[in-house]
């Protein structure tokens, strides 16, 4: 089946996202028709310059509405699942959205003879997890497998690239007196965001992918101290590296977590107690003939506005 004039159609939910747009550009570029399955159309719509005219279409479909998921779906070839979330605005978000709407995704994909489903988990996915967050990605794993056996399902590490919210927001501390450290032990395996869009595009084109789990980790395996000390060196501070007290952590982030964008929840202070590394045992990026990108190449080109002068100027 195929959509308008014969044009391979792809449904990408939360294309809109950090790594949607990057996903988006990807199909784009094989020619596909990509409805951008999001709750916000006109926040979507700077996609479009991505490709020809009519060939990116945002679409309003939250990903809890059954009926629009379906509409968004019907005579898509393939569809994948980027949306998620990293705080609840209301108690059970995280279940809701990140939980059991991939299961409904999963059986609506399959009602309409979609081809290929790619769902993009994490790495630390579980049911025995202390944290909600990683209890619902294994509880939307299960959904998907349930409802589309075939699927793939991808679990990054902690995703890097211009826009996002982990160096960014960790380089903005540079401008304090001192860089906290919380949970500076704690191994990630830092993944660029264009080689996540590149596996998903892999996964989607390659038989061999469906059915199967890729964890996807990055070169370098870094602590969060080794992250920290990283991010001063490529801004240019010298700032002295503050153990921060759990104890002290809960409570702030217990506060933090009414904010309607908060920096810190309790929930996450759980995630940042375990490390995030791919399982060196579980196929991965080298599986899907992609090698990936190392921080040194990428993350210094978009912290330089974090230097003294923002960037303009080079730092003693």
């Amino acid at each position: 089946m195929r959509g308008a004039l014969g044009r391979k159609v792809a449904t990408v939910f939360g294309g809109s996202g950090f790594i949607g747009r990057y996903v988006v550009q990807r199909l784009a570029q094989q020619d596909y028709v990509v409805r951008v399955a999001v709750r916000d159309p006109a926040g979507a719509r700077f996609l479009q310059t991505q490709g020809r005219v009519g060939q990116i279409v945002p679409l309003a479909a939250p990903i809890t509405d059954a009926a629009a998921v379906a509409r968004a779906i019907e005579g898509a070839q393939v569809v994948v699942n980027l949306v998620g979330i990293l705080h609840e605005r209301r108690s059970g978000d995280f279940q809701r959205i990140q939980g059991e709407a991939p299961g409904a995704l999963a059986r609506a994909a399959a009602a309409a003879g979609v081809e290929s489903l790619v769902h993009l988990s994490a790495i630390g996915a579980s049911a025995e997890s202390p944290s909600a967050y990683a209890r619902s990605k294994e509880a939307g794993e299960a959904g998907i497998r349930a409802g589309f056996p075939e699927a793939t399902i991808l679990r990054p590490s902690v995703v890097f690239g211009p826009e996002d919210a982990f160096f960014n927001r960790f380089a903005a501390l540079t401008r304090l007196p001192f860089m906290p450290v919380v949970a500076g032990d704690t191994k990630f395996q830092p993944v660029y965001v264009g080689d996540v869009a590149d596996a998903v595009a892999a996964a989607l084109a390659q038989p061999e992918a469906r059915g199967k789990v890729f964890e996807l980790g990055g070169p370098r395996v870094m602590t969060m101290r080794e992250v920290l000390r990283f991010i001063l060196e490529t801004t240019r501070r010298r700032r002295r590296l503050v153990n921060m007290p759990m104890g002290l952590m809960r409570a702030q982030a217990a506060i933090l977590q009414r904010l309607p964008n908060p920096p810190l929840t309790q929930d996450q202070l759980l995630l940042l107690q375990r490390d995030n590394v791919a399982d060196p045992s579980a196929p991965g990026f080298a599986a899907l003939g992609i090698t990936p990108k190392a921080v040194e190449l990428v993350v210094p080109g978009y912290l330089k506005r974090f230097r003294p002068g923002g960037g303009r100027r080079e730092a003693a």
